[in-house]
């Protein structure tokens, strides 16, 4: 039975829960991660390195969309690059595993960003051990959840969505009456690069609408739905961030949204609402890291086992208990996740998560340009994301050397290791059958 009709009688996807998904894995962690960050590199310049990197969220989204619909899987970019370099399959491989450790360290990020502004609800924001304590809770609780094979309903995930954005919305409605011109200006304080390197630093908080992609089979008329879901979500989401930002910057100094870089949205609350803006915002950030915690645990267990069982990671990932979880991937992810959330700094993990992404974007999108006879893209479009990312990651490399050697050469290391890891894993199992380029699921017209 062709793959795409062993969903035809099950309940389908609409355009609404698409956009749920792809905001909802979008603002998970998102702004509430990584504003102070962003601040402390680019100054008043924050709210347009979220513009940039929603650009490159969109660049990057054309591709997906394009694959998605050329190629009906839920593998998503593990499945494309296999298609596209099918006489080797080492790339996909990197690829996958790649895509593993970044949830990983998004797993890390929602934790950690957890663990700040619940030590802060709790009035022990300086205590970094009550920080390590709820960050390292809350990936114990969802695991808990996902061993017991209890997953979220898609009406509690709309729910848990609006909430998010109606809570963002009045604290971004709320602000705007006590921005403090002065604090907006000059625009470039840091340099007009600084909104490139903070645009590519903080991409993570776009990279939830890869979800989407996950669920083409599953959704109703995808031809339709997919483009304006992953687009949609990506606009919807970067309004939301750079009114959130412009307001934040304008009740805020730089210095003193850095001083708060962990919590610093709901330092940015407290000029506008008082103290119930700082414990709604607690309150949303709370919810919106719990439900993407729950979400990522959930779906990088899924995919870490299809892996297994396609001989591309151990077997042991593969194992299910009696309820059909994935129980060894779910114990694994937790754990490197816990030690990653416990040990790494807020600007080292999302560094880490964001360029993980960066990366995985620009190879997706090399595989729409090599499988385009099939996906109908325009191959100037793809050039012209492929040169935004490459231009981003450029500077943030640069970056990194100049001002955190080590976290560069860290990360050199663990890249280093993912792509060792694959091809010794890779040799070990012996060759693989390269699969065959599909013809297209549905032909849809070029833009």
């Amino acid at each position: 039975m062709p793959e795409s009709d062993v969903h035809a009688g099950e309940e389908k996807l609409r355009l609404p829960e698409l956009l749920a998904m792809g905001i909802g894995g979008m603002i998970g962690g998102g702004i509430f991660s990584v504003l102070g960050m962003a601040v402390g590199i680019s100054g008043h310049a924050a709210p347009l390195a979220f513009l940039v990197g929603s650009f490159v969220a969109l660049a990057a989204g054309y591709s997906y969309v394009k694959l998605a619909l050329g190629f009906h899987s839920d593998g998503a970019s593990f499945t494309y690059l296999d298609k596209a370099f099918p006489s080797h399959p080492n790339v996909a491989g990197i690829a996958g595993w790649t895509v593993v450790v970044g949830y990983i360290g998004t797993l890390a990020l929602y934790a950690f960003t957890f663990g700040a502004y619940g030590a802060h609800l709790l009035g022990s924001a300086a205590d970094p051990t009550v920080r390590m304590a709820l960050s390292a809770g809350v990936l114990l609780f969802f695991m808990a959840v996902n061993l017991r094979g209890v997953a979220s309903t898609g009406r509690t995930e709309d729910l848990i969505v609006a909430t998010k954005v109606i809570l963002l919305g009045l604290f971004a409605a709320a602000g705007i009456f006590s921005i403090k011109q002065d604090h907006l200006v000059p625009v470039f304080d840091k340099g007009g690069s600084s909104v490139f390197i903070a645009g590519a630093m903080i991409f993570v908080a776009f990279e939830g609408f890869q979800l989407i992609t996950n669920a083409v089979l599953e959704t109703e008329n995808p031809e339709r739905n997919v483009p304006r879901g992953i687009y949609g979500s990506i606009i919807i989401t970067s309004v939301i961030y750079v009114g959130v930002s412009i307001v934040a910057v304008g009740n805020l100094t730089p210095d003193e949204l850095s001083a708060a870089e962990e919590y610093a949205l709901a330092m940015a609350a407290k000029p506008a609402l008082g103290n119930a803006g700082e414990i709604l915002v607690d309150l949303a950030a709370l919810l919106a890291t719990s439900s993407a915690i729950n979400a990522t645990a959930f779906g990088a267990s899924r995919m870490m086992a299809e892996m297994a069982t396609e001989e591309r990671m151990p077997e042991a990932f593969s194992f299910r208990s009696r309820v059909n979880v994935p129980w060894v991937a779910i114990v694994t992810l937790t754990v490197l996740a816990g030690v990653f959330t416990v040990v790494g700094g807020l600007e080292t993990i999302a560094t880490f998560s964001s360029l993980t992404f960066l990366l995985i974007s620009i190879a997706v999108s090399v595989a729409n340009l090599r499988l385009r006879k099939v996906t109908h893209s325009n191959a100037g479009l793809v050039l012209l994301g492929i040169g935004l990312m490459l231009t981003t990651i450029s500077l943030l490399l640069v970056h990194l050397w100049n001002e955190e050697h080590e976290t560069f050469l860290w990360l050199g290391g663990f890249f280093t290791a993912i792509i060792l890891t694959e091809v010794f894993f890779c040799r070990r199992q012996g060759p693989l059958v390269a699969p065959d380029v599909e013809e297209p699921a549905v032909e849809h017209r070029d833009d």
